[in-house]
Order: structure tokens, then sequence, then C-alpha cells
């Protein structure tokens, strides 16, 4: 079956011998009725009708009765027929309608939830790194206990130092300190 129309523009509403359907408006008034239909206030006012109904055909005088008791209410039976036939459509119409968005509600619930899983996860990738970047941090206990080793280390080299150098001769001690002190400028100028 081909369409003949033009793709660029929405199809016309549908029109039922001659009048304009509009499926959003009918689909509100069917769950007006269908929300109307379900509640106590309904079953209430529907009782009294039925209630009044057979009340009046039973005891109102045979000029004013018009569906016998020995007819077995048909007038009644046919009204409530009708009422029910009309009522299905509509109650089923409304279902249809609230499943539809209660499918289009489950969709986006279930997109909000995939992007919550997923900034859930980047937030707990985040937060793991940050702890590695903690570990590998120094804290001030153990910066406290690589300084009093380094300072163990200096002193215990100092200590050497002197050591060696009441070994060695003045003489040579002064030639010493002159090429200690040409390496310390190259060092500096390497740097």
């Amino acid at each position: 079956m081909k369409r003949q129309q033009d793709l660029s523009a929405p199809r016309a509403r549908r029109r039922f011998g001659g009048v304009q359907l509009d499926t959003d408006v009918f689909g509100s008034f069917a769950e007006s009725i269908a929300s109307f239909i379900g509640t106590a206030q309904f079953l209430v006012y529907q009782t009294a009708f039925i209630t009044v109904w057979i009340l009046h055909n039973v005891f109102a005088p045979d000029a004013l009765v018009f569906d016998p008791w020995s007819r077995g209410f048909t007038l009644l039976t046919l009204v409530l027929s009708i009422q029910a036939a009309y009522a299905a459509p509509l109650i089923l119409l409304a279902q249809s309608r609230q499943e539809r968005r209660d499918r289009v509600i489950a969709e986006i619930d279930r997109d909000v939830a995939e992007r919550t899983q997923n900034d859930t996860e980047f937030l707990a990738r985040e937060i793991a790194s940050v702890r590695v970047s903690l570990s590998d941090m120094v804290t001030g206990e153990a910066f406290d206990d690589r300084l009093e080793r380094l300072t163990d280390v200096v002193e215990t080299l100092g200590r050497q130092f002197e050591t060696l150098a009441d070994r060695i001769d003045p003489a040579d001690a002064a030639g010493s300190a002159a090429a200690t002190a040409a390496t310390s400028s190259t060092v500096a100028d390497a740097n």
C-alpha cells in the first residue's frame, strides 16, 4: 500500500462521517469516564437509580409503570446492557492509554537509572584514583621518619668525613679543598 501524500507533512486527522476525531481528546474523555465508573460515588448513584427504578415500577399505579415486573424489567436490562457495552470499551481504551504512559515512564526511569549507574561508577573510579594518589603522598609521620633517617645518615657521613680529614696531611687537605671547590663550581655551572 503506497502513501500518496507528501511525507514531509503530518497526516490529517481521521474523519468519521464528516466528524473529526481527535484521539487525545477522546482518550482523555474515556479516561475521565473510566475513572468515574471506578468510584464508590458511581456505585452509590447507580444503586440508587436502580432501586428507584425497581420501586417505581413495582409500587406505582399501572398508568405510571413503564417497565413492568411481569416482563422482568426488560427496559432496565436494556439500559444496563447499553451502559456495559459503552463502559467496557471506554475502560479498555483508558487502560491502554495508561499502559502506554507507564511504558514511556518505565523507559525514562530505565534511562535515568542507567545514567545514575554510569555516574556512580565514574565517581567510584574517581574516588579510587584519589585514594591511590593519596596513598603515594608522604604523610606527616612518614616525612618525619624519613627526615630523621636522613639526619642520621648526614651525621654519620659527617663523622666519617672528620675521621678521614684527621688521617690526611694538612698539606694534602689544602689541595683537596681546592679540588673540592673546583668540582663544586663545575657542578654549579652544569646546573
